[in-house]
């Protein structure tokens, strides 16, 4: 019985290249208004509504093989909604975890995602936010399955843009030999950044047989984390997506993920003064727009047939010293209690101490999927906030001309995923990774192995 499915497996992969069909899902998953805010460290409790949130599914099918892409507008998804995602996917349109790639978009106007702090709350916001945790996986895979009833006759276009005037890297080094995130704007001891950014913006288009446009995957490195405030919102991915619907039509879904963008964000600390909050979401979602726009008029055809693969790694933790932990606890205590507030780094650290802790084998799992289209694309998923120069490195040795890496997707969140080389030169990135030094270029190392494995199966 195994063997007929595997050659029945095998011929479904081997079979001559038909026709590609591709469904869309757009889910609302705003939260009530009460319910606590994703903002980084902040205890925030939200206050209204400045633009929804979703969740955004693009089905893919070819020659009986098939896959998924979704996409919610979130800080982040915890390794425990993935599972139950994967598991209620599978029942509900038999999609095993390597066939579809669940990712955040790191919106850090979401709700909050990490159970640490919904705890240091109080009861209502705690109920408002675990019953978000708890219903998001049926939504996600209620969105999948929407998604594979929409299925159509399409065809696919990809392409590369590039933006450079939007995205920065953060980490500088200074005049005393260290490295500081963001140094503060025109700060005379900071001489240079640490690393560069990743100016791709990657474009994926599908449309109908007859050119109807259907669905847009749009993927880029910086964070979304520039909307500030007390207003749920999907930051400047919901910018983006609102400006192609209007060029496009509002049938087409516009979906977005982040790159290799752990190092990367919006502020240019070279000007003196900058727009904020929604003004710069505005401003940065309208000039990558228009990168968009420019590259939909250069998009090359892909075809062949659908690969899928994953991996789970077992990344080495970070493991806390006698006496840590309890030290950590008694940090968050102080945090919750709000007199005056321990050192932000301190609480950066205790909540990286609280959960390595709890680590059974003082190991992460962390997993690696790749999609294929083909020989010409490949998404690739990576769990956590990965260091550009990590990216950088999967992209110069994919064996597929494009390349997409988005972040904070597989397996779920393991936090900050920095090079080797960051590791060496501290600050907050540093000091908030779980994972031990060389656990980002073992996912580098496990993405290329799956890039050439399913190139080499392309067809």
């Amino acid at each position: 019985m195994r063997r007929t499915a595997f050659l029945l497996l095998f011929a479904a992969l081997a079979s001559p290249a038909g026709e590609l069909r591709v469904g869309r899902a757009l889910l609302r998953i705003t939260p009530k208004t009460g319910t606590p805010m994703g903002s980084s460290y902040g205890l925030t409790i939200s206050t209204g509504v400045h633009d929804d949130l979703y969740i955004k599914v693009l089905a893919l099918e070819k020659d009986g093989v098939r896959a998924a892409l979704v996409a919610c507008d979130l800080i982040s998804l915890r390794p425990g909604v993935v599972g139950e995602a994967r598991k209620l996917i599978q029942q509900s349109v038999g999609l095993s975890p390597e066939q579809v790639i669940l990712s955040a978009t790191h919106s850090h106007c979401g709700p909050q995602m990490h159970r640490p702090f919904l705890e240091l709350l109080d009861a209502e916001a705690l109920r408002l936010g675990v019953l978000f945790r708890e219903q998001l996986p049926q939504r996600i895979s209620d969105g999948v399955r929407q998604a594979f009833s929409d299925l159509r006759p399409a065809r696919a276009s990809v392409g590369i843009g590039k933006e450079s005037s939007i995205s920065f890297n953060r980490r500088f080094h200074m005049k005393d030999g260290s490295v500081r995130m963001n140094p503060g704007r025109r700060n005379p001891d900071a001489i240079r950044p640490a690393a560069g950014i990743d100016p791709d913006v990657n474009v994926v288009y599908f449309t109908s047989a007859g050119g109807e446009p259907l669905g847009t995957h749009v993927n880029f490195a910086m964070h979304p984390a520039i909307a500030g405030g007390s207003e749920f919102s999907a930051d400047y991915p919901g910018v983006l997506a609102n400006l192609l619907r209007k060029v496009k039509g509002e049938g087409m879904l516009s979906m977005f993920t982040m790159g290799t963008a752990g190092d990367i964000n919006h502020l240019d600390v070279s000007k003196e003064k900058q727009l904020s909050n929604h003004n710069e979401t505005s401003r940065v979602g309208m000039v990558l727009a228009g990168e968009v726009l420019k590259t939909y008029t250069r998009l090359q055809p892909v075809d062949g047939t659908l690969g899928a693969a994953r991996t789970t790694l077992h990344l080495p933790a970070r493991e806390p010293r006698e006496g840590e932990a309890a030290k950590a606890r008694d940090i968050f205590s102080q945090y919750r209690a709000g007199r005056g507030g321990p050192p932000f780094q301190d609480v950066v650290w205790a909540w990286r101490t609280i959960e390595t802790a709890a680590l059974e084998d003082k190991h992460l799992g962390a997993d690696v999927q790749v999609i294929s289209l083909g020989d010409q694309l490949a998404w690739v998923a990576l769990p956590g906030e990965i260091f550009v120069g990590l990216g950088l490195a999967i992209k110069q040795a994919s064996p597929f001309p494009y390349t997409i890496i988005s972040t904070m997707s597989a397996s779920g969140t393991i936090s900050y995923v920095p090079t080797r080389k960051a590791f060496a030169e501290g600050s907050y990135e540093v000091t908030s990774a779980r994972i031990a030094a060389g656990g980002g270029e073992m996912l580098v190392d496990a993405a290329v192995r799956l890039l050439k494995k399913l190139k080499a199966e392309a067809r």
